[in-house]
């Protein structure tokens, strides 16, 4: 009896080497596991984002303060005086105007040309498949073969004059490329046709989401079908349709391939925009720290779009997919 009080007074033995090892809970284990697959899965993605976007955007903000023409030391320095410059130059004020343009008439003409197409995609008929590769090829194209190809075609006396000239519309020719009032709409068409099989491609998948029992059963109460693209179909389809809105106006503030090779941002600056502009002070008259401040503006338009697009727009579809994807 005594030795059986000694051995409950003496309590539960403690374990120690490999056995409290195993002992270790199962969630503090999962815990542990998690963070080394965080870290090994984000650990290169993240040196690389801030080697070559981070550590960039400040060399460039740094190289703003600076009047440098690429060589040598920063010794010239002139703090606010290039933004002044930026900000008071007409050329500059003209080159967004007409990114604001371009990405004004993407929401206005390609939104609804892009939704009636993608609409008419979804159905089934007899070559859906060709179609749907026909509207998607520009985009596979590179911007510099589209932008080489579209020159040809647009020359005076090209295939597009020609074309115009053979149907009985040789009214409508013009210096397509060299009009200063219509060489913006020209480079817009262009992009237009380059880009546009990505928006239908993108709302297409959206379509592919909506479920058919509801049109059936919009069809069923006596909804026409205009009724149910109207009520129904676009209602469910506005978070594509969202993200596309997005996606086309970051793209219209970033034009450059097509622009610079058809037009070098010509005639008389009229189609020039804000990477044009900048790659013509920056690169081409070697100043640098000029061509660094208009970096740095582009990235602070583009990036508060983006803030209060986010804010305003996509704020209700990214909390729902996070509450998704939580439950």
């Amino acid at each position: 009896m005594a030795r059986t009080n000694s051995a409950v007074a003496a309590g539960p033995e403690i374990v120690s080497g490999p056995a409290a090892t195993s002992a270790r809970p199962p969630a503090q284990r999962r815990r542990l596991r998690k963070r080394i697959e965080l870290t090994v899965l984000l650990g290169p993605p993240l040196v690389l984002f801030v080697g070559f976007v981070i550590v960039p955007m400040i060399f460039a903000a740094w190289y703003s303060f600076y009047n440098w023409n690429g060589f040598g030391p920063l010794n010239d320095f002139v703090g606010v005086q290039n933004y002044q410059g930026v900000f008071s130059g007409p050329v500059f004020r003209e080159s967004l105007l007409h990114n604001v343009i371009i990405a004004v008439l993407s929401v206005v003409i390609q939104l609804p040309i892009s939704i009636a197409l993608a609409l008419l995609l979804n159905r089934r008929m007899r070559g859906r498949t060709v179609l749907r590769l026909v509207v998607f090829a520009p985009y596979v194209l590179s911007e510099a073969t589209a932008a080489v190809m579209w020159l040809l075609l647009l020359q005076p006396g090209g295939f597009v004059d020609a074309l115009l000239k053979g149907v009985g519309l040789g009214g409508l020719v013009h210096a397509w490329l060299a009009s200063t009032s219509l060489v913006l709409y020209t480079l817009f068409a262009v992009i237009t046709w380059k880009f546009i099989g990505f928006g239908i491609v993108l709302l297409l998948a959206g379509l592919q989401g909506i479920p058919p029992e509801l049109r059936e059963a919009a069809a069923i109460d006596g909804a026409t079908p205009w009724e149910v693209t109207r009520r129904v179909v676009l209602p469910l389809l506005g978070p594509t349709i969202r993200i596309w809105i997005f996606l086309a106006v970051i793209g219209s503030l970033q034009l450059f391939d097509i622009v610079w090779i058809m037009t070098t941002g010509g005639p008389a600056d009229s189609s020039q925009t804000m990477l044009t502009y900048l790659f013509f002070n920056g690169v081409q008259r070697t100043q640098f720290g000029y061509g660094a401040t208009v970096s740095v503006v582009l990235f602070a338009v583009s990036f508060v779009f983006a803030l209060a697009y986010q804010r305003f727009a996509l704020r209700r579809d990214t909390a729902g997919a996070v509450t998704r994807a939580v439950g």
